[in-house]
């Protein structure tokens, strides 16, 4: 079953359980596929919406959830928080499972050793190893300053 349809089913059981909260985040996931699905069916470059398309467009909502839930924090407003969050939680639970900072530091330092990488210049060498191999397991803004850190040492 694609991702689309999982989410479909989802939203689906959302309606009968009468779950506000999934109701309205599974409404605002599949209209932005349906944006997408539009956007890629037009212009030059036509193609089917598949679950790539689909990862990429979730991370996008995660992130902006995380940003947003990082200044209702910073300016105490827990009513929107706790909405943030639910969203945040849906979202994620469509993704792959994230790695821990501490897995994501190993998997760094041995893409660092493997490809001899030892300055700060090597940083897109790495970054490109790692999103070859581990593009959906990493958060890359996190990997991104962690993999700094390991070439300035």
């Amino acid at each position: 079953m694609s991702l689309k349809q999982t989410i479909e089913t989802e939203y689906k059981s959302a309606l009968k359980a009468k779950d506000k909260t999934k109701i309205s985040t599974y409404r605002l996931i599949l209209s932005s596929i349906k944006d997408l699905d539009i956007s890629n069916r037009s212009g030059p470059d036509k193609k089917e919406t598949d679950d790539e398309d689909i990862k990429k467009l979730l991370k996008k909502m995660v992130k902006q959830r995380a940003e947003s839930i990082d200044i209702y924090k910073k300016n105490n407003r827990s009513d929107l928080l706790e909405v943030e969050q639910n969203e945040y939680n849906i979202l994620t639970g469509f993704l792959p499972k994230q790695l821990s900072e501490e897995e994501t530091k190993k998997i760094c330092e041995a893409i660092i050793s493997k490809l001899g990488a030892s300055s700060i210049k090597d940083m897109g060498k790495v970054m490109g190893e790692l999103k070859k191999i581990h593009a959906d397991e990493i958060d890359f803004s996190k990997a991104g300053p962690l993999i700094k850190e390991l070439l300035n040492n």
